[in-house]
C-alpha cells in the first residue's frame, strides 16, 4: 500500500482513482463496536478475526484492561471502517463467533428501559441471567445495581438499565418476563405508553 502522496495518483494519474473498487471508493464509513471480553489469552485476537474476515478495516483498539464490567469482563472499543452494507455482517460474524457485542455503531440502541429483578439472583447465577437477558431481549446492560440486605444466599434485587433498539420495548420486556419465569424471579416493569398518574 502506498503512503499518502506517493505513487501515480499523487502525480495526477486519474486512472488510479477511476479503477478503484466501487465498494471502497468513498463509500466507506467509520464505526465503533464495543465488546465485552473474558480476561483470557487470545480473546482479543479471537474478537478481531471476524471483523477482518467480514471485510472490516481496523482503525484503532481501546482495550480497558483495568476497567471491569458488572459481569467481570473487560470492555474493548474497536474503531473500524467498512462499506455500510457490510457493517451488519461484521456484527453478526462477531456474535456467531461468541463475542459479546454490547454496542454496534452509534445508532444501534436508541432507547433505554429500567427493570428490577427480585429473587434468588446469586443462587440462580446472576451472570448467566444477564447474558440471557442481553441475548433474548437483544439488549445491553448499561447499569446494574445489586442489593442483598441479608447476604447473597437470600432474596436480593437488581436494578438493570438496559439499552434496546428503538420501538422494541414490548419485545424486550416479553423476553425479560420469560427469563424471570424460568428462574422464578419477579420482574418489576416500567410503565410504557404514558406517564404515571
Amino acid at each position: 500500500m502506498s503512503a499518502v502522496g506517493d505513487g501515480p495518483a499523487a502525480e495526477g494519474d486519474e486512472s488510479a482513482a477511476t479503477d478503484a473498487d466501487p465498494e471502497t471508493d468513498g463509500g466507506v464509513r467509520a464505526y465503533t463496536v464495543r465488546l465485552e471480553l473474558v480476561d483470557e489469552p487470545g480473546e482479543l485476537l479471537r474478537a478481531l478475526e471476524p471483523i477482518s474476515a467480514a471485510g472490516g478495516n481496523l482503525l484503532s483498539i481501546h482495550h480497558e484492561r483495568g476497567n471491569i464490567t458488572p459481569r467481570g469482563h473487560i470492555p474493548v472499543e474497536v474503531d473500524l471502517e467498512c462499506p455500510p452494507d457490510r457493517f451488519d455482517g461484521i456484527v453478526d460474524a462477531l456474535r456467531e463467533a461468541g463475542v459479546n457485542v454490547i454496542q454496534a455503531g452509534a445508532d444501534r440502541y436508541g432507547e433505554e428501559i429500567t427493570v428490577v429483578l427480585v429473587g434468588h439472583l446469586v443462587r440462580t447465577d446472576l451472570s448467566e441471567t444477564l447474558r440471557v437477558v442481553e441475548g433474548e431481549a437483544n439488549a445491553v446492560v448499561r447499569d446494574l445495581s445489586l442489593a442483598a440486605p441479608r447476604g447473597t444466599g437470600d432474596v436480593s434485587s437488581a436494578r438493570l438499565r438496559l439499552a434496546i433498539d428503538s420501538g422494541e420495548q414490548e419485545a424486550a420486556l416479553e423476553a425479560i418476563r420469560d427469563v424471570g419465569a424460568e428462574k422464578d424471579l419477579t420482574v418489576v416493569e416500567p410503565l410504557l405508553g404514558g406517564d404515571a398518574p
